[in-house]
């Protein structure tokens, strides 16, 4: 069987994910506090977590034809039209892994691990949706 790009392109996702679980042992978790002691590291797991979830959208939706940059709302459009339920983790995905973690730097586990969920979630979603490969 022949890989494909599609294919190539969510385990691109997935390594992403592996690399942001790297970045954020940097962060050093603090147990006392339930939370990670540097937001610069948290920052950096959730833009990667969140770079990851884009390439595993554009394996599906192809959306950077045209001008400019997509904007999240040209994803929810796009996602809106074939997958509610990717919608969910969508929006979901974007709270968490982009504002929360990448700008915001919460510095709370359960939002770091709600992130690394949440891109999982949309990533193995992305790979139900892409077209089964023809054996040649």
């Amino acid at each position: 069987m022949k890989e494909t790009k599609n294919t190539y392109s969510i385990e691109e996702a997935r390594r992403y994910v592996a690399n942001a679980e790297d970045v954020i042992k940097k962060a050093k978790y603090d147990p006392e506090t339930k939370s990670y002691i540097d937001s610069k590291y948290v920052r950096t797991a959730g833009n990667i977590l969140w770079s990851g979830c884009l390439i595993a959208l554009e394996s599906v939706f192809h959306l950077r034809k045209g001008k400019g940059r997509p904007s999240i709302e040209k994803y929810r459009d796009a996602v809106a039209k074939r997958d509610g339920k990717l919608l969910k983790f969508l929006n979901l995905g974007y709270e968490t892994m982009h504002l929360f973690m990448g700008y915001d730097g919460s510095r709370e586990k359960k939002v770091c691990d709600a992130g690394f969920e949440r891109a999982n979630a949309i990533i193995n979603h992305c790979a139900t949706l892409m077209p089964k490969p023809v054996c040649a």
